[in-house]
């Protein structure tokens, strides 16, 4: 579940407290933190986070869920992944479906949200104005995920969540030296890739856009996570 393990707590905490107080990309700081002062009418009361936002589940994970960047009144706002938005909505509820989650709601970083085999995290830590990091700040943040998948050493298999997330996902692998091929975005995607990297699979982002017409259908995802499941069952044996 998320309660830290024995080790490497050190190398967690750490990271995590780099994330939160980075300030490397200029736009991003000045975005996010005005979104965090002029909040949405709905949220007045909130204290909103307004930070970079760290990876959160499972440290023995076998599953990495790679999203795109924090939401501006979700994680921007709650300081949790997929957190207080209709995206963490429709993504716990399949997770919890799957049997990965204890409860298929998200509210805030306090709600009881425990995550089994799943570990979330995002290309990008801060929200971007209008959903869009450039490639550079999608390069200042790289470092921490190439961290956080190195303190995942138990993975198997990266689901990633819409195009940006999955091509950002494979320049990391390239700049670490993986001969990775050209692959192309598809929802349904599925790769074993080879050597010691964990196979990869594709899905549409979870985002109001994609659920409210349809294009990402509750369906759709329980079936991405049945596949996950079996590819678990298959490289367990």
């Amino acid at each position: 579940m998320n309660n830290p393990p024995t080790e490497p707590v050190d190398a967690w905490t750490t990271l995590e407290d780099e994330i939160v107080h980075c300030r490397r990309c200029p736009r991003l700081v000045a975005w996010r933190e005005e979104v965090a002062r002029t909040k949405r009418r709905a949220y007045q009361s909130w204290d909103y986070w307004g930070k970079p936002v760290p990876g959160f589940g499972d440290r023995h994970a076998r599953v990495l869920i790679l999203g795109l960047a924090p939401g501006a009144h979700g994680s921007n706002r709650t300081g949790r992944m997929f957190t207080g938005d209709s995206s963490g909505e429709t993504l716990y509820g399949a997770l919890h479906r799957a049997g990965f989650a204890n409860q298929p709601t998200s509210h805030h970083r306090d709600d009881g949200l425990l995550l089994s085999d799943v570990f979330v995290t995002a290309v990008a830590r801060c929200v971007p104005p209008a959903n869009r990091p450039t490639r550079e700040e999608i390069g200042n943040c790289m470092p921490y995920l190439a961290r956080e998948i190195g303190l995942l050493t138990d993975l198997r298999i990266v689901l990633t969540l819409g195009k940006i997330a999955f091509d950002g996902y494979l320049t990391l692998l390239r700049s670490q030296g993986h001969p990775v091929s050209r692959m192309a975005f598809s929802h349904g995607f599925y790769d074993a890739l080879s050597g010691p990297l964990p196979a990869l699979m594709a899905c549409y982002h979870p985002s109001a856009q994609n659920t409210q017409t349809g294009r990402l259908t509750p369906d759709m995802l329980d079936q991405v996570f049945e596949e996950i499941r079996a590819h678990i069952a298959r490289s367990s044996r």
